[in-house]
């Protein structure tokens, strides 16, 4: 795609970035291809492949991220979710395996919406609660809702922690963040980015969540966005490679 099929896509989605701050750089480059120290848990795939080479990582203070013991040092995909409100609508009509609600509809309603909406909310599914494997972000202190940074593309954007996965996949997110990630590539309900290049980081701080700062009820998934970029530049800013 030319660069200005690619502008195009992007004026069309409302997708822009931020460029990667240095200490972000420098950790997507130094933990890509390093073995991980601090295993949380380990035995998942990346949605695309059978191979259980993906873990949950906890090399990076107040941080846990997902990681690869594949050859070449990898992060992971991201395929679409298009799990909550209107879960049919839009581009995730083709989505073949959506539910109807996300695993903390019962804590967005407070903020005035009946769930999530990956057409709109920049959420990450982030967590895996089968017996086997088994993991719980909120066993390490992350909190539901909470922000987490993203490294795609070669750029950043922020979400939030919206959803577990039932099985072993990794590497999910809604619509709406692989359209703020990936614009170029048109992700819809069926089709998402499949190479391993993809940071998510969850934050296992309490100041994580946005609360009632967040712009729950935004039309747009880049207005949502905007409306937690102070929060996740923060805690961004707070890390340390």
């Amino acid at each position: 795609m030319r660069l200005s099929e690619v502008l195009a896509v992007a004026l069309a989605t409302g997708a822009t970035a931020y460029d990667l701050p240095d200490n972000l750089k420098q950790i997507y480059n130094k933990h890509k291809s390093s073995k991980c120290s601090k295993v949380l848990a380990k035995g998942f795939t990346n949605g695309q492949s059978s191979s259980k080479t993906f873990e949950y990582c906890g090399d990076i203070s107040g941080a846990i991220y997902i990681h690869s013991t594949g050859s070449g040092g990898q992060y992971t995909n991201m395929d679409v979710d298009c799990d909550g409100a209107n879960n049919s609508a839009g581009k995730c009509s083709d989505d073949k395996s959506g539910q109807g609600h996300t695993a903390f509809k019962d804590d967005v309603k407070k903020f005035g919406i009946s769930d999530l909406d990956a057409n709109i909310h920049p959420y990450i599914v982030f967590g895996n609660e089968d017996d086997s494997p088994k993991f719980l972000p909120k066993d390490h202190g992350m909190q539901p809702l909470s922000v987490m940074a993203v490294v795609c593309n070669g750029k950043l954007h922020y979400g939030i922690w919206g959803d577990t996965n039932g099985g072993t996949s990794t590497g999910e997110a809604s619509l709406s963040m692989a359209e703020l990630c990936f614009p170029e590539e048109n992700p819809s309900g069926d089709s998402g980015h499949d190479d391993n290049d993809v940071l998510y980081i969850g934050f296992t701080s309490k100041d994580a969540v946005p609360g009632s700062s967040a712009n729950w009820k935004a039309k747009k998934g880049k207005d949502f966005e905007d409306s937690i970029k102070s929060l996740g530049d923060k805690l961004v800013a707070g890390l340390k490679a």
